[in-house]
């Protein structure tokens, strides 16, 4: 299961491509985590390209991606297009479909915009990256359900059950997911009102972020409210939210008028 936590990170040049090296503190499980993840290997997964792991300190290091993250993409272009939108997500769903993949599951927990990287500045490919608080799970079924350690990731994109403490599996990162798209749908980040811990506070007693778009696509809100459902078992997986964005998808014409407008 990976244990480690990012304290550190620069750039280095060297042979002609730029690389993330993550310094990582202490962990028993660190180089069984490393053989899993240098084999990774899919156009939405931020490429790891080796480990130093026979001194201290321990560093991981990946691709660099010149795009940036989501993150600032979507502060400085508020909402976004929705063909533009559902291109994005379905880039984050193959990236996170591919991870979730038994038998050796790969479950994100702290999945956000600033996780989400830009392959360049034309915006036109997304990579999931920055697996410092994921976990590993061997799978014997499908309907597994994992105890893990709760409040792990980041308070806004954060599924009820990890903030209260209960019993999560890999649709957590379903969660986490449905609030990414509608930050890139409305154009500012879900519950933007709240202090992150407030708003995770807000999401576990049952309360949601409310639709304001006037444009928002009927059927992209309908996904959007599954995949946030209460009930983690209620949540699609990422394979059943690929074919259901690739359906809208055909569906979305290239000048779609989009609008934000307050209730």
């Amino acid at each position: 299961m990976i244990n480690f936590f990012s304290i550190l990170f620069f750039i280095v040049l060297r042979m002609q491509f730029f690389v993330w090296v993550l310094l990582f503190c202490f962990s028993q499980d660190f180089r069984h985590e490393v053989k899993l993840l240098v084999k990774l290997r899919h156009p939405n997964i931020v490429q790891f390209l080796g480990a130093v792991t026979d001194r201290k300190p321990l560093m991981l290091i990946t691709e660099y991606l010149r795009g940036g993250d989501l993150h600032q993409h979507l502060k400085e272009k508020g909402a976004l297009h929705p063909s533009t939108a559902i291109n994005f997500a379905l880039d984050i769903a193959r990236g996170m479909a591919y991870l979730h993949t038994e038998p050796n599951v790969i479950i994100h927990r702290d999945l956000k915009p600033r996780n989400v990287l830009l392959v360049n500045s034309s915006a036109d490919h997304l990579k999931v990256g920055d697996f410092g608080l994921s976990k590993l799970i061997k799978v014997q079924n499908s309907h597994d359900v994992y105890k893990m350690t709760g409040e792990t990731g980041s308070y806004r994109y954060m599924a009820p059950e990890v903030f209260k403490h209960r019993k999560y599996d890999k649709k957590v990162d379903v969660f986490s997911f449905a609030m990414i798209l509608y930050q890139m749908l409305e154009g500012d980040p879900p519950l933007s009102n709240y202090e992150p811990y407030e708003a995770a506070k807000y999401v576990a007693d049952g309360h949601r972020p409310i639709f304001r778009s006037k444009s928002y696509l009927p059927e992209l809100r309908d996904l959007t409210s599954q995949c946030w459902a209460a009930d983690m078992n209620q949540r699609p997986s990422f394979l059943d939210i690929l074919k259901r964005l690739e359906k809208i998808k055909e569906n979305v014409p290239s000048d779609h008028p989009w609008n934000i407008f307050s209730t």
